[in-house]
């Protein structure tokens, strides 16, 4: 490789240098983003800690580079576990890019009708429910908290689950590629209490509190109202008609996420 100049001993390629740069580059839009947040003076010090460790493998100090090594690997993994949660989002809203979706069957119209169906025909009857649409990840840890079923998906089936007096109808009901995979299963609530003003109950609470941590839509149905209320990305819509809870369900695999990586990283490491 062609020899651009030499530090010392260390010569210098154009291979090195432009893997510096990129390698730079990516470390200061990184602080960037993280500026001002809990985890940029994390961030920083790790940092600090690499510089001394490279600079002690160049000057040949070999026990303090393994010492400075072993803090390295500890402040990483301090750092995974410090932010675990946010992490956990970010990997998510990374499986929600447009890009991977080119790779997943996209949720059939047979589905979102089906869905659509009972949901109506539960409002009618003011019979609560909450189905959650898996898309894109599984959502297995929340499925084992319920009953599990694995059987074919219909109106009748869950009009009969969420009928007030069967033992299935307390907690949510788990659907991916027209398949009912749990019932009656236990899911996290959300922080928010209220959406446009009005409170949410604890149905509604988790049908958001679960599309903020995972890939897949809510379909609320109140029990003391009737209304319609879908839940994806953290955000909840209310009063929905059939035909449009139809559409909704049917388009949202394709419609592309409107979060940039920007507003990603601030929300997910911003101070409590």
């Amino acid at each position: 490789m062609f020899e651009l100049f030499k530090i010392g001993f260390i010569s210098v390629t154009f291979t090195d240098l432009l893997d510096i740069l990129i390698v730079t580059f990516i470390l200061y839009k990184l602080y960037t983003l993280l500026k001002g947040t809990i985890a940029a003076q994390i961030f920083i010090g790790l940092m600090i800690i690499l510089l001394l460790s490279f600079a002690a493998q160049a000057a040949n100090f070999k026990e303090l580079s393994w010492l400075l090594k072993l803090l390295t690997d500890i402040w990483v993994i301090a750092f995974v576990i410090l932010f675990q949660p946010e992490i956990r989002r970010l990997l998510v809203i990374v499986a929600r890019n447009p890009f991977f979706k080119l790779f997943e069957k996209s949720e059939s119209q047979q589905e979102a009708q089906i869905i659509a169906d009972a949901a109506f025909e539960l409002s009618q009857k003011q019979h609560g429910a909450l189905i959650i649409v898996i898309k894109s990840t599984g959502i297995r840890g929340y499925a084992e908290t319920g009953i599990l079923l694995n059987a074919k998906l219909s109106s009748a089936l869950l009009g009969a689950i969420f009928f007030p007096r069967s033992p299935l109808h307390d907690g949510a009901v788990l659907v991916k590629n027209n398949i009912i995979e749990a019932a009656r299963c236990t899911l996290p609530l959300s922080s928010v209490t209220s959406v446009n003003g009005e409170n949410l109950g604890m149905r509604h609470r988790a049908g958001l509190g679960i599309s903020e941590q995972a890939d897949v839509i809510s379909v609320i149905v109140s029990e003391e109202t009737g209304s319609i209320s879908i839940s994806e990305d953290g955000k909840m819509i209310r009063g929905l008609s059939k035909e449009s809870l139809k559409q909704k369900l049917y388009r949202s695999n394709k419609t592309p996420s409107k979060k940039g990586w920007k507003n990603l990283l601030e929300q997910l490491f911003k101070e409590k």
